[in-house]
């Protein structure tokens, strides 16, 4: 009988080191309390705790500590992301460079959301020299120069509308269709198509503006030739994410 009451004893103090935080007496101070940590984590590893009940009893309860691994900051994923999809473009550490620049909030995790930002960028390059041509003409006294001038003029136009209708089509989308990424390639394309055809029309001419062209035309077509990298590998791009073309 008396065998039978202590194992009911030991079940019982069990139980409740399970579902309690007790205070034991400190290893080192009986006088000093002794937190019992809370043992449910199956994600922990294990330590023996002994306790003593009544009459002597003494049983040991296998108690869990937490370990948990810290999570990374929103701008650690954003710039992991943009190193993935940046490392398929010609020159990875200037893509990564120039998308972390706009990439405000960190919130460029998805590999769609960092080429509408590798657009945007072209966007704006193409259009800050877009009216160069024209500020060309007006300080330049040769007629042929001019009108070479005057053609890049319309083919920079031409440019900016091709990227506008690409950033455009890509406003609310949430998935990349293959009919989707082939007309953006044939939009960027034709923008990059209409800035060598500027500057190969000034060479033609013998125009000495062509240096100050080919100078300030170079960041629009990295940005551009980035875009079209990342659509070039987009079924590549997309896998690093778990994601797929449609």
């Amino acid at each position: 009988m008396r065998r039978m009451m202590m194992m009911i004893l030991g079940m019982m103090m069990i139980k409740m080191a399970h579902h309690n935080r007790h205070l034991l007496p400190h290893p080192s101070n009986p006088t000093r309390p002794h937190l019992l940590p809370h043992p449910l984590n199956p994600k922990s590893s294990s330590v023996a705790q002994v306790i003593r009940g009544s009459r002597g009893v003494v049983f040991t309860v296998e108690v869990n500590h937490r370990r948990t691994k810290p999570s990374q900051s929103p701008s650690l994923k954003s710039s992991e992301s943009i190193k993935t999809v940046c490392a398929v473009t010609q020159q990875p550490d200037t893509c990564f460079t120039d998308v972390v620049s706009v990439n405000s909030g960190n919130n460029a995790v998805n590999p769609m959301v960092i080429f509408n930002l590798t657009l945007q960028l072209a966007v704006t390059e193409l259009t800050n020299v877009s009216s160069l041509p024209k500020t060309l003409i007006s300080n330049s006294n040769d007629l042929r120069t001019g009108s070479a001038l005057g053609d890049c003029a319309n083919l920079f136009d031409d440019a900016v509308s091709q990227l506008s209708r690409s950033v455009e089509s890509m406003r609310g989308e949430s998935v990349l269709t293959v009919e989707k990424v082939g007309d953006l390639k044939t939009w960027i394309s034709a923008a990059m198509t209409d800035q060598e055809t500027c500057v190969d029309g000034l060479e033609e001419m013998g125009s000495t503006a062509v240096d100050e062209v080919k100078m300030k035309v170079q960041r629009s077509s990295v940005c551009m030739s980035n875009s079209l990298a990342i659509l070039g590998h987009m079924d590549e791009v997309l896998e690093n994410f778990g994601m797929h073309l449609h």
